[in-house]
């Protein structure tokens, strides 16, 4: 027991010590965070995901829950206005042509059709614990970072829902009923977003009262957590009435009703420094031990699945570069759909999906959770590596850059308008890109100079 607390409180203070490095110099805390647990793990065999039993699946609930609340407290209604189109857009068009892609390799190497699609709809999404903190720590437009945010959410719904039809589908042999996938997709979103937005306008009321107590500070994720778990026993999606719960108290100016006038008036409705930099800390010591979790139970036993969840990883940039030249947000600059097009990792709705099939008794079930986590893994090395390309050396950002340039609105741009940045990251953002495209000018006509140190 003295070792293991020991080996805790080392981790935390090492996850410090990854985010200061992220910061300093932009090698991810997530990629590190995965591979001690590949160390720990599938490497020396010191601790497997057996260890923690029916508490593992529970942490990972909690972490997820926690991460959504928390990036949801970061979004402005009017972001949200400005991304809902772009949003869609791209959640649609990645989620799409991701299934598609992942179904026709699958279907390639062997497995039967439907097999196929179940592990594209596993597959589909990204994972809102990885693309929330990295989201946060890059250099984006607040447009860009609220579409890639929504799109983590709204992608683990859409992936949660699609399997489980096409899963029920097998398992019934009659085919797949579209209007139930409809229906079914249609009242996960709206209900959970209704029970996320009620549930935040009761405690913004109540908030001031709840400050009086004693040890009232790990109330509102207490109350976080009982909304999550009356979404999921109702049937609907708590990762998304948790992200509507963010975001509604985040925003508590736009929703002034009349019939509660009298609980809101004179009131701070919105959590408070202290309150945030709580939730902050929960999220960043969660974040750490999910991260390690996930990397202990990478499996490495089918040389087979890791080999397809190596070319699906590298399918799945190359289709995600595409999306992210065509449907990303409209003011998103060449930087932007850079961090755009490495955003593929997958994480914990993909991780807890993979073993569904196997425990229904599906025929190749151990097969798709092999390759499910084996694109974990990769996906999320991936991810982690190019983001670290992008921040640190000019040359592979010039390269992604020039890729995404738009000549056509150069040109249309009149020498003497000044540009005028929605906010100060966007400023930044584009202020990168600008740089970076300087850099290739000269590259081209002075290689020598543009080595790298």
């Amino acid at each position: 027991m003295g070792t293991a607390l020991i080996f805790l409180g080392l981790l935390v203070f090492s996850a410090h010590l990854f985010s200061m490095i992220f910061s300093k110099k932009k090698i991810p805390d997530v990629l590190l965070l995965l591979l001690i647990g590949v160390l720990i793990g599938p490497v020396l065999g010191l601790v497997t995901p057996e260890d923690f039993g029916s508490v593992g699946s529970v942490f990972t609930s909690v972490t997820l829950v926690v991460i959504l609340f928390e990036g949801g407290t970061g979004i402005s209604i009017s972001d949200l206005k400005e991304s809902w189109r772009s949003t869609i857009k791209l959640t649609a068009s990645s989620f799409l042509s991701a299934a598609v892609i992942v179904s026709v390799i699958c279907n390639v190497f062997g497995m039967d059709l439907l097999n196929s699609i179940i592990t594209g709809s596993i597959l589909a999404g990204t994972s809102s614990a990885v693309v929330i903190p990295l989201a946060q720590h890059l250099k984006l437009s607040n447009q860009t970072k609220t579409s890639l945010i929504l799109e983590s959410a709204l992608t683990d719904v859409l992936c949660i829902v699609f399997a489980f039809a096409f899963m029920d589908a097998k398992l019934m042999g009659n085919g797949l009923n579209v209007g139930k996938v409809a229906g079914n997709v249609l009242s996960s979103f709206v209900l959970a977003i209704l029970i996320g937005f009620v549930g935040a306008i009761v405690w913004a009321s109540l908030l001031q009262k709840i400050r009086q107590l004693r040890n009232s500070m790990f109330l509102t994720p207490a109350y976080l957590f009982i909304i999550y778990g009356v979404a999921e026993v109702l049937g609907y999606s708590g990762a998304i009435a948790s992200l509507a719960f963010g975001i509604t108290i985040a925003n508590m100016e736009y929703f002034n009703f009349k019939f509660l006038e009298k609980y809101q008036k004179n009131k701070n409705l919105k959590l408070n420094d202290n309150e945030k930099a709580f939730i902050g800390e929960i999220g960043f010591v969660l974040k750490t031990f999910f991260f390690v979790y996930v990397g202990l139970s990478i499996p490495f036993s089918d040389f087979h699945s890791i080999m397809i969840g190596a070319i699906i990883t590298l399918a799945l940039f190359f289709v995600r570069m595409i999306v992210a030249k065509f449907f990303s947000p409209s003011s998103a600059n060449s930087f932007d759909k850079s961090a755009i097009s490495v955003m593929i990792p997958k994480g914990l709705a993909a991780a807890v999906l993979a073993s569904v099939p196997e425990q229904l008794g599906l025929s190749g079930g151990e097969s798709i959770k092999y390759i499910t986590f084996s694109v974990v893994l990769f996906s999320i090395l991936l991810c982690s590596i190019l983001i670290l390309l992008i921040e640190r050396y000019p040359r592979f950002a010039v390269a992604m850059q020039f890729f995404f340039r738009q000549k056509s609105s150069r040109s249309k741009k009149s020498p003497t308008q000044s540009p005028n940045p929605s906010d100060k990251t966007a400023s930044q953002a584009a202020k990168t890109s600008k740089e970076l495209d300087n850099t290739a000018e000269e590259a081209d006509e002075t290689p020598e100079k543009t080595d790298i140190m």
